[in-house]
């Protein structure tokens, strides 16, 4: 009982230091992230972060390392929508979307993930880019979410292509290129903040956008019901 008992005890000892780990991290993606969002990158040194979070700034750099991690760790979260360490295409959507039958199922799927994603991760992707010009780290963690976004959109229209034809004058990297410029964070900043576009128009944008100008004899709704109004 002895050696058993001192054995529970150190494995419940172990177990709320990893939760109180995990409950302080959070709180410094949670800091980082606001601040981040309302002051940018240059304007949000480490010792604010802490300060914001409650910590101290060795326990945000034993955490993080450098602000260019703590950065790339906050839009990670924000992409994911929480902090399990899962890749965004080994997650639970992806295998509902694998199951679509069509390709406007497929695409309204996708659009209902990529919208929320770019809501909470937009702002922060956008500050990577902006210092990446005078920071080296923010540069090649632009690189890094550069070609992440190419590998989903080189994913999409994989999916897509399973399910129906490109047009004909649209060569497989086109498609690619196009879902990747649909995808840019910074088009959807320009639509929600600048346009005021709400999310679900976003969301109805994206996957029409994609389904018209990739997939051979598809038209929009609106193209729909004008050639069934026009005479014969």
């Amino acid at each position: 009982m002895g050696s058993d008992g001192r054995r529970e005890t150190r494995a419940y000892r172990s177990s709320r230091r990893e939760a109180q780990a995990r409950l302080t991290r959070r709180r410094v993606l949670d800091a980082a992230r606001v601040m981040f969002l309302e002051r940018g990158f240059a304007g949000s040194p480490m010792r604010m972060i802490a300060g914001r979070a409650g910590v101290s700034v060795p326990t945000v750099e034993l955490l993080f390392g450098t602000k260019g991690r703590l950065l790339k760790a906050a839009i990670d979260v924000a992409i994911a929508g929480d902090d399990e360490p899962v890749p965004v295409l080994d997650r639970g959507w992806t295998e509902a979307a694998v199951k679509a039958s069509t390709v406007e199922e497929f695409l309204v799927l996708v659009a209902s993930v990529l919208g929320p994603a770019q809501q909470r991760s937009a702002g922060l992707v956008l500050a990577v880019f902006e210092a990446a010009s005078t920071d080296p780290e923010l540069a090649e963690l632009a690189e890094q979410m550069t070609a992440q976004r190419a590998t989903t959109a080189e994913w999409i229209i994989d999916q897509l292509t399973r399910r129906a034809l490109l047009r004909e004058e649209c060569s497989r990297q086109e498609a690619i290129d196009t879902v990747w410029i649909l995808m840019d964070p910074a088009v959807f900043d320009r639509l929600t903040r600048r346009r005021d576009w709400t999310l679900q128009q976003y969301e109805r944008w994206f996957a029409d956008s994609a389904g018209r100008l990739l997939i051979a004899g598809t038209t929009s709704p609106e193209s729909a019901a004008i050639a069934k109004r026009s005479p014969t």
